[in-house]
């Protein structure tokens, strides 16, 4: 049985993808209940930098700085640059990481900065992004910054 944490993060992508929008889902989890959502905006805000880990921070509200060193992330892709920095920046600990195969962020640092990614490599999240770079590449390669 697939995680509820993860299937919410999923939820959220598919939100997305019904908007014309990238598919990609988070949930901010924090003492086993989900403190934010969001998923990517940037097509549908016109935003530079809603993706979804930063639509969920931005969802979640402020946090004290002891909310953030509880949590889980949840996203079902690995994050980029700007959220892994975002991801240090808060302190979060536990990054749960639906799949990345379609698109690696920097695991490798944030590992080196003792945040726990678990890569569950989740048939579902793959297949999402897939179907969306096979049918969108000019709009996926615009997300991720290649020109």
């Amino acid at each position: 049985m697939k995680d509820p944490f993860l299937q919410a993060a999923i939820q959220e992508a598919k939100a997305g993808l019904a908007e014309n929008g990238i598919p990609i889902g988070s949930v901010l989890v924090i003492d086993g209940a989900i403190a934010g959502h969001g998923y990517n905006r940037r097509v549908q805000k016109g935003s530079p930098v809603l993706h979804a880990e930063m639509d969920c921070l931005e969802n979640a509200g402020r946090l004290r700085a002891a909310d953030y060193r509880r949590a889980t992330l949840y996203t079902t892709l690995s994050p980029c640059d700007m959220c892994s920095g975002a991801i240090l920046l808060y302190q979060i600990p536990h990054v749960v990481i639906g799949e990345n195969l379609t698109f690696r962020g920097p695991e490798d640092y944030l590992r080196s900065r003792g945040v726990v990614l678990d890569i569950i490599g989740d048939e579902e999240c793959i297949r999402l992004m897939r179907d969306f770079i096979a049918r969108h590449p000019a709009l996926w390669n615009e997300d991720i910054g290649v020109p």
